[in-house]
């Protein structure tokens, strides 16, 4: 897969989210966010921000606190960058970057109707910032670096962004071990935040190799639990599914975003089977 290819799919797919033409959860969107990590609180506060995305809590065990600069790396429709204004107050301020024209015409109008005066929504890419230098206290992201064709990119800059003793606290999807080939081939799997994963060493030494350091890994999750996540139709009823896009049968969409199939595949039971071994969800945290 081109560069390219992937980052159109990648923006097509997630405007038409935003546009509510794909991935309306069938499952209600607050048990998504809960079984991601989520409080009732936090839901609360996010209110129809809450696309039903993502594979953890960037949020969680962070030491986001009153004044702060964050950045929120794929930003979507505001979701973790409101939870992360109700931390810095009014004396702080959140930035949100996302590529996709549609997904920030909604954000900003999220943060209108909520009166948000020092959140602000930009167009840009994660692999270069529209973002000062060393002017972020900290950076979140949910499920988006796994979608980026060049990683190393988007973790130095981080790197820049950061001010001195900066942190930065991610959630993603990684692989323990090689994907089956023929999901690594998909793009539908790409977009769903599976086959652009990297394997977990490589993600932390494109960390490090960035400058990024004190690394941690508070929290992972692996195997079935995972995939009932990411890929609803392979559960073992195959009949259920967490998301689905609107008008479509059920289990067909991940809650990650994606329209992932394996039923096109060959032995799609032995590759879910594989990929339930090899993926993982992670909470990266580090500092500069």
């Amino acid at each position: 897969m081109k560069n390219e290819s992937i980052t159109t799919a990648v923006e097509e797919h997630y405007a038409a989210v935003a546009r509510g033409e794909a991935s309306s959860c069938s499952a209600p969107l607050d048990h998504v966010a809960r079984s991601i990590g989520y409080s009732d609180e936090e839901l609360a506060l996010a209110g129809d921000a809450n696309l039903g995305l993502g594979c953890g809590n960037p949020l969680a065990l962070t030491e986001i606190a009153p004044g702060m600069t964050v950045l929120d790396l794929g930003s979507g429709a505001g979701f973790d960058a409101f939870l992360a204004l109700n931390r810095v107050g009014p004396t702080g301020r959140v930035i949100g970057v996302d590529m996709t024209d549609d997904m920030l015409a909604l954000a900003r109008r999220n943060a209108e109707k909520r009166g948000a005066a020092n959140v602000e929504f930009r167009k840009g890419f994660i692999e270069s910032l529209p973002v000062e230098s060393a002017s972020v206290d900290y950076v979140i992201s949910n499920c988006v670096i796994n979608l980026s064709p060049d990683k190393p990119a988007v973790f130095r800059e981080i790197a820049r962004v950061l001010k001195p003793r900066g942190r930065f606290a991610v959630s993603d999807i990684v692989l323990l071990r090689p994907l089956p080939e023929e999901l690594a081939r998909s793009v539908s799997a790409y977009v769903g935040c599976i086959a652009g994963a990297s394997l977990l060493t490589d993600y932390l030494a494109t960390a490090l190799d960035a400058g990024l350091r004190d690394l941690s890994i508070p929290r992972i999750a692996v195997g079935a639990d995972l995939m009932a996540i990411l890929a609803p139709e392979s559960s073992e009823s195959g009949k259920s599914s967490c998301c689905a896009p609107k008008g479509a049968a059920s289990g067909k969409s991940s809650c990650c975003g994606s329209t992932i199939s394996v039923a096109s595949l060959k032995n799609p039971d032995d590759l879910v089977r594989e990929a339930s071994r090899s993926l993982a969800s992670i909470k990266l945290h580090g500092g500069k």
